[in-house]
């Protein structure tokens, strides 16, 4: 009886993994439809083809090396690359927790592949697309994984000190998904340099318009979903009634922060410019979630609003300051990310009593040290070794011709 049980538990907890990723793999999708819609019209094809290729790229360097970075290779937490092993199909005997092997490295996979997904919208419009994949090959093999050990996979960071010991939690990923990408995506733009027109030489800002909002607001939908999976997988298990209610209250909260964020936005924003910005409302929603992955297991679910509408004011003034600093971002990315997953992981001691805010400040200094510097230093040699930025003509006649060959809309006349 036991034994039929525990099979049970093993097959819904494995199901319920599966479906997580594949929400979480849904956001690739949800990044593409966000980027392209708030590129223009002439960037759009190329910026698609980064966000098929950075995940497909993903998937296959960390299986074959960034899970055993990450957790250790064969002799850590589970295999390596459990595909060449054998242990696909084996069953409950090659695994001590209660869902599949694979199922954990699919779970994981995915993560990694949003964390590159962050780097692309904040490089758009003027980054080269081989150099591009180029970085997006370290990161996903090296960078990120070696970032993870420290923290979910409970390695001590270059010997020197536990993050766990010292009281660094991070549910779902503000600081090791979200801020990993955002200070790897601040390297790359401090090093680019801004699109030609966005900043003129006595200070002004000249704004840069999207060439499909509705496309947009589709592509933050489909993130909002996917992030169900993002936070609500983070469990880890769901075949027992506690799990089951820490579940539930997980995509509660994780709803309640994007709406917060949501409205927030829209509100200081119609404060600051007179108007209801749609793109500050979007960030707003997905500053939201960002701001809640931390730690969204703890929260009641007006605690989750409050701190989603915090982050999505917090993004628009961050938006506001890095153009000020003549940092461009093209879709809000770094202040997305990273700001405001900075902002999430200091808010994990306010409800969750095993944190430490020393041990959330080492831990963030921690991440943006390590994924800032590590892929400076990767920008740097790939900037002198092949360029990383395309020629002042190429960006004029736009990316698509020049990497792809071909328009996203062909039919539309362009001026």
């Amino acid at each position: 009886m036991e034994q039929n049980i525990f099979e049970l538990q093993y097959a819904m907890d494995t199901f319920y993994f599966l479906i997580c990723g594949a929400l979480v793999m849904w956001m690739a999708a949800g990044f593409s439809m966000l980027e392209a819609g708030l590129v223009r019209a002439k960037n759009t094809t190329e910026i698609l083809t980064k966000n098929v290729a950075l995940y497909a790229i993903s998937c296959i360097m960390y299986m074959l090396v960034g899970y055993s970075v990450m957790y250790g290779g064969p002799d850590g937490l589970h295999a390596a690359v459990p595909f060449l092993d054998g242990i696909i199909g084996d069953g409950v005997s090659d695994h001590k927790d209660t869902y599949a092997p694979s199922a954990d490295f699919f779970f994981q996979v995915v993560f990694v592949a949003t964390a590159m997904s962050i780097v692309s919208g904040a490089v758009a419009e003027r980054m080269k697309l081989w150099a591009f994949l180029a970085f997006s090959v370290v990161l996903t093999a090296v960078i990120y994984p070696l970032e993870g050990s420290w923290t979910w996979g409970g390695q001590s960071v270059f010997g020197l000190y536990t993050l766990g010991d010292l009281g660094f939690s991070d549910f779902a990923g503000s600081g090791i998904v979200h801020m990993a990408g955002a200070s790897a995506a601040l390297a790359g733009v401090l090093l680019l340099g801004a699109r030609k027109g966005k900043y003129t030489s006595d200070g002004r800002v000249n704004a840069i318009p999207g060439a499909n909002l509705p496309m947009a607001t589709l592509g933050t939908f489909v993130l909002w979903m996917g992030w169900f999976g993002f936070n609500g997988g983070s469990v880890l298990k769901l075949a027992d009634v506690s799990s089951a209610n820490s579940v539930a209250l997980v995509f509660l909260n994780t709803n309640a922060a994007a709406a917060g964020g949501a409205i927030a936005a829209l509100v200081f924003a119609k404060i600051l410019f007179k108007k209801a910005d749609l793109t500050m409302t979007l960030n707003g929603a997905l500053a939201g979630l960002v701001a809640i992955t931390a730690e969204p297991s703890t929260p009641t679910p007006l605690q989750a609003t409050l701190f989603g509408a915090i982050g999505g004011i917090i993004v628009v003034l961050s938006i506001i300051g890095l153009d000020k600093l003549k940092i461009d971002d093209p879709v809000g990315a770094i202040s997305v990310h990273g700001v405001v997953g900075l902002f999430g992981l200091l808010l994990v001691p306010v409800t969750n009593s095993a944190s430490s805010f020393s041990g959330q400040l080492i831990g963030a200094a921690t991440i943006f040290v390590w994924v800032f510097s590590a892929s400076f230093v990767v920008w740097y040699i790939l900037k002198l070794v092949m360029g990383i930025r395309v020629t002042e003509d190429e960006e004029y006649e736009g990316l698509d011709k020049v990497d792809c060959g071909m328009e996203a809309y062909p039919e539309f006349t362009r001026n």
